[in-house]
């Protein structure tokens, strides 16, 4: 039998700050952060790109951006949340739809209302940002949503999570930014190195994900790579890609691209590399807690990546 929760659901017009409160938590709000670190990293690029461009004359270009992937960002874990409600009371008990704040119907409403907003407002903005979100929208459909259902099988679940956010997002929003400010579609070395580092550092969250999260996972049959190959393998397998990550970065600082900063491409990663192995050996995979806090912190260092690839374009 499920677990039953002890709490009744919020609603917005009763307990307006609880309501908002449970609803932060209901998108996930490490995934809200770093969805709006890339669209400002994209978008900084982009300016610095087109340096006839007005930073504050295209703001209205940014804020459409941010605004659609955000509520494709709510679509996507929001449709997750939906799928996995038995999942997340075993494994994350404190998620609105698992602890009972939201009802399932309210968070059905929530999905479908983030989701039309995604897909309207992303086609206002043009065909590159309508193709970024529909296509980001539709993996992560395909990813939660049965029959299909691909966070089943590993390999197709990292699979999604590395393609949305290391290509489809960061190639397809800086299209439709330099196309806002040029009114050419064209890429840039930067945001392909940018988009490179993403995709092998989003595979080491991808496989990483599910570690504090075996048990209900082995309860409800959802075949993960720590299930398979065990905690000590896939942590050591996810810092490993980490270093990898930074000493490519550390290696792209050397090469002296034009328009990034060399020495402090290599001096900030050669720091960051050295808080991870320091950081790394701290970690007790005996306890849940502390996976999740090592967890937590990969998607720190993911969203430094944002401010200073950036920043080094910048300077």
């Amino acid at each position: 039998m499920s677990q039953t929760s002890i709490n009744s659901p919020k609603t917005f017009w009763q307990t307006p700050i609880a309501w908002l409160l449970s609803f932060w938590e209901f998108s996930r709000p490490h995934t809200i952060v770093g969805t709006s670190l890339s669209v400002l990293a994209l978008y900084t690029i982009a300016l610095v790109t087109a340096s006839d461009a007005v930073g504050f004359g295209n703001i209205k270009d940014l804020l459409i951006a941010l605004f659609a992937c955000l509520c494709g960002n709510v679509y996507i874990v929001g449709l997750n949340q939906l799928e996995d409600q038995e999942i997340d009371k075993i494994n994350k008990p404190y998620l609105p739809l698992a602890s009972g704040d939201f009802s399932q119907v309210q968070g059905a409403y929530i999905v479908s209302i983030t989701g039309i907003l995604a897909i309207t407002i992303s086609w206002l903005g043009g065909l590159w940002l309508g193709i970024t979100v529909l296509l980001s929208l539709l993996l992560g459909t395909a990813y939660s949503f049965p029959p299909i259902r691909l966070k089943r099988f590993p390999i197709l679940a990292a699979f999604c999570i590395f393609t949305v956010r290391g290509l489809i997002v960061n190639l397809g929003v800086f299209l439709y930014f330099i196309q806002a400010f040029t009114e050419e579609s064209f890429l840039v070395p930067e945001v392909l190195v940018l988009s490179t580092f993403v995709v092998v550092f989003t595979i080491a969250i991808a496989i990483f994900k599910d570690v504090p999260d075996l048990e209900g996972d082995k309860k409800y049959n959802i075949t993960t790579f720590t299930i398979l190959l065990g905690k000590k393998t896939i942590f050591r397998i996810s810092c490993a890609v980490i270093i990898l990550c930074y000493l490519g970065m550390i290696a792209v600082g050397m090469l002296k691209l034009s328009n990034v900063n060399q020495l402090f491409l290599i001096s900030s990663h050669f720091i960051l590399l050295t808080l991870l192995l320091w950081r790394s050996q701290r970690v007790n995979l005996g306890e849940k807690n502390s996976i999740a806090q090592f967890y937590q912190f990969i998607w720190r260092l993911f969203f430094l990546e944002y401010l200073l690839f950036p920043l080094a374009c910048s300077i």
